[in-house]
């Protein structure tokens, strides 16, 4: 007998905000109903959308029970998160961009996971990136905290406990300058917790002229983003890097460490 078989099923709730992406909405709330995971629920919400994306989205709640649709004024990826998750039902969440996909058995994996060993706080797997022209492995670093003090290796695609999202605020509204995942993987994770990688390609990331990664990788971006990842939690890179992160991320600990030892800082 599975270890599926023998559980009680607990509800996985998949989280799809969706601003502009009526092109790609179908195929990707079909590959999440294609789960091998039935006990599911699918809630959308349309951030603002001016395209079609409200309408395609009603249609398939209509054409499956599953599929619930939530309306708001544009106000960004992280507060259309936010929404699903108070509107989910579910013990565990799954984000899902509006243009990205899952495998069949993404989520069932993931729940095996999760029922086996209570101290994960987080399952995602391993993922491509694809668009018209094909696809190409997305190569992501092993999760550590010190390296994610550097950078995030963890896909917003991934799986978590409700409870623990709800612990941490859910996603910071206030991050406007790109890359709300990586902070939150931080404050899920910086205080203890442990991380699973699923030894499977089970995630799909759609490459668009319009892909929010493009837009949020100027260097002024860059340092907005790190201004506001050392005032949010100057704990944990103090513990993990020895100081404050540094543009030249990957040099942050040296410098820091080096800093301390001629007594600068």
């Amino acid at each position: 007998m599975s270890i599926l078989s023998q559980m009680n099923h607990p509800l996985v709730s998949i989280v799809i905000p969706c601003y502009n992406q009526a092109r790609y909405l179908e195929k990707t709330v079909e590959s999440v109903l294609n789960s091998d995971y039935k006990w599911i629920e699918v809630i959308i919400i349309n951030d603002g959308s001016s395209d079609d994306s409200l309408k395609i989205a009603r249609k398939l709640s209509d054409q499956n029970q599953l599929v619930n649709v939530f309306d708001q004024e544009n106000s960004g990826v992280a507060s259309a998160r936010n929404h699903g998750i108070r509107e989910a039902n579910g013990k565990y969440i799954l984000p899902l961009d509006g243009d990205d996909l899952i495998s069949t058995k993404y989520i069932s994996e993931a729940v095996k996971v999760f029922e086996s060993n209570p101290e994960v706080k987080v399952v995602y797997c391993h993922a491509v990136k694809f668009n018209e022209q094909g696809q190409k492995a997305w190569k992501l670093k092993p999760f550590s905290r010190r390296l994610l003090a550097k950078d995030n290796m963890i896909f917003v695609a991934a799986l978590f406990r409700k409870v623990d999202c709800d612990a941490v605020g859910g996603f910071s509204e206030d991050m406007k300058m790109g890359r709300e995942d990586w902070e939150f993987w931080i404050k899920m994770l910086k205080n203890g917790g442990e991380v699973v990688k699923l030894p499977f390609v089970g995630f799909q990331y759609r490459l668009t002229p319009s892909s929010k990664r493009k837009k949020t990788g100027t260097n002024q971006k860059k340092r907005e983003r790190i201004d506001y990842l050392n005032t949010k939690h100057p704990e944990f890179f103090e513990r993990e890097l020895n100081g404050p992160l540094r543009f030249q991320r990957t040099w942050s600990r040296p410098y820091n460490s080096l800093l301390k030892w001629l007594k600068i800082r």
